[in-house]
């Protein structure tokens, strides 16, 4: 029998795509994965807190910075497991095989992954980005919030789970993982293009890999939330 998984989405604002999110997550069960799914909210004042619930998910208030939102459902779930996903992002089907295959293999324990980045855009300039992505990946060991997060509990508390950050709480965490510990699942994490859409795609890409290089050079989160916008 598969370890039970707990699935941990913070929230702020995010009806509009959370239902589709959830909604791939049906895959689970299938797969035979007994899932465990909480929704930490920020302060939402649209309808995702009705939106989680409708979709089966317990709810879990909390105040708003992701770092410390996915910590504190973290610790509010009791699953050997924990996949961490952003809420605009659909796993793509046959996600909870892969998924199953990798908590299965005793060595996984003490290792973490993430999967494959992908955009929901037809266009050429979401392929571009996807490979940029996939080679960042590979060369440098940073796969992002948007890909997921796939880790052992036992693991992830000797690491000393997410720290309360605004912003980059997912490239600290990915660090002190380290690289030969990350694996890329084959399956597909789907976020949503539209900031790509909205601020253009060579403005969104630049201010991303600027706030990259800031943290990188060791600027405060804080100060770095401002320049993501």
């Amino acid at each position: 029998m598969t370890s039970r998984l707990a699935i941990v989405i913070p929230t702020l604002d995010a009806g509009e795509g959370l239902g589709r999110s959830l909604d791939a997550l049906a895959d689970a069960e299938a797969a035979g994965l007994r899932t465990e799914l909480v929704v930490v909210d920020g302060g939402s004042r649209d309808g995702t807190v009705r939106c989680a619930l409708a979709g089966g998910a317990r709810v879990v208030r909390a105040s708003p910075g992701r770092g410390g939102q996915l910590a504190a459902g973290a610790a509010a779930t009791t699953g050997a497991w924990l996949l961490f996903l952003h809420a605009d992002t659909r796993l793509e089907a046959g996600w909870a095989q892969v998924a199953a295959r990798f908590m299965a293999e005793p060595a996984n324990r003490e290792r973490a992954a993430a999967f494959c980045f992908a955009l929901d855009d037809p266009g050429r300039a979401a392929r571009r980005l996807e490979r940029l992505v996939a080679w960042r990946c590979r060369t440098l060991g940073l796969p992002y919030g948007d890909q997921g997060l796939l880790i052992a509990r036992a693991f992830y508390e000797r690491l000393g789970g997410f720290r309360p950050l605004p912003l980059m709480e997912d490239v600290e965490l990915v660090r002190r993982i380290g690289r030969q510990r990350l694996a890329i699942l084959p399956a597909r994490a789907i976020t949503s293009a539209a900031r790509y859409r909205r601020e253009g795609w060579a403005v969104r890409g630049a201010r991303n890999l600027s706030c990259l290089a800031l943290y990188f050079l060791g600027v405060p989160p804080r100060l770095i939330r401002h320049l993501y916008g």
